[in-house]
């Protein structure tokens, strides 16, 4: 079959990308860096190369496709990140109603339930709708937790000051997911297009709280003591806002999403659904990788 995965070389469009065309298929690749066009053709896929804010690229990367994976890659520069999330899912449903691709897996996030929902995932919602909308296409939404590859981004923090943590304490559950796992339910479902209608599959390999994700990472790192701070919004926002991340990404994707586990309404939806989930990679598993880039930063 002829596939469009959009995304990128990413945690999940490398690992999906390679399933695919391993299997045979004809697999496209949306990204806007030309520097991965080589990397892209290395596994046997053709790039298309440009941004997916580009109504007439969509149009080009799914012309002729029988399936396409649509996921919004982060803009760190926008000043506006629910409206640009909403205008690419415009601009995905579009270029599919247009085209005339059959069948959609996309990927959304927990709590996508929530029209109003906070951080991405209210944006996640209204793409998730207007996908829903396509009459003769069949999707299937994919509702992920928090990545456990997010944890990589705490390895300084870990080194300098010996501790792990974020906008809430550590009694708080996190449903975690993993991107290969992500890109394992992706690639069946588009290696044989078995869902019909519209559909959602969350993917969770686990849950915990933060002190359960601080002890098994600290185990995996020689830290046994490792312990989840619990910071302020302030406080975590003026950290990240040194480590250079903009205070747009920084309210949306980090303090909106923490304030809402605090609250527990974040996984309402899921804990109806979370008997069908899927998810191979538990925190033990991720404890091995994380440790395995450690000991090299």
């Amino acid at each position: 079959m002829n596939i469009t995965i959009t995304g990128s070389l990413g945690n999940i469009g490398r690992r999906l990308t390679e399933t695919l065309t391993a299997k045979g298929h004809q697999v496209k690749v949306v990204s806007h860096d030309p520097g991965k066009a080589a990397a892209i053709e290395a596994l046997n896929a053709t790039p298309v190369i440009g941004s997916i804010e580009d109504a007439d690229l969509l149009l080009r990367a799914f012309e002729k496709a029988d399936a396409v994976f649509t996921m919004i890659p982060p803009d760190y520069t926008s000043k506006d990140l629910r409206a640009y999330m909403k205008a690419a899912g415009e601009r995905y449903a579009n270029a599919i109603a247009e085209t005339g691709v059959q069948h959609v897996v996309n990927l959304s996030s927990i709590g996508a339930h929530m029209p109003d929902g906070p951080g991405p995932a209210g944006a996640n919602h209204y793409v998730e709708a207007k996908l829903n909308d396509l009459k003769d296409t069949h999707v299937l939404h994919l509702r992920p937790g928090m990545f456990y590859t997010n944890f990589f981004g705490a390895m300084g923090m870990i080194k300098h000051q010996h501790i792990i943590g974020n906008n809430f304490d550590a009694t708080v559950n996190m449903v975690l997911s993993h991107p290969a796992d992500i890109a394992a339910v992706a690639a069946e479902a588009l290696d044989t297009l078995n869902f019909t209608g519209k559909q959602v599959r969350y993917i969770a390999g686990d849950e915990k709280n933060g002190g359960q994700i601080a002890a098994a990472l600290g185990a995996a790192i020689g830290k046994p003591n490792l312990q989840w701070v619990g910071f302020s919004d302030e406080e975590m926002l003026q950290g990240m806002l040194q480590n250079g991340l903009s205070e747009e990404m920084a309210r949306v994707y980090i303090l909106e999403i923490g304030a809402a586990l605090r609250s527990d309404i974040l996984l309402d939806d899921y804990r109806k659904h979370q008997g069908t989930a899927f998810g191979k990679v538990q925190l033990a598993d991720f404890a091995h990788e994380f440790a395995g880039v450690y000991k090299n930063v």
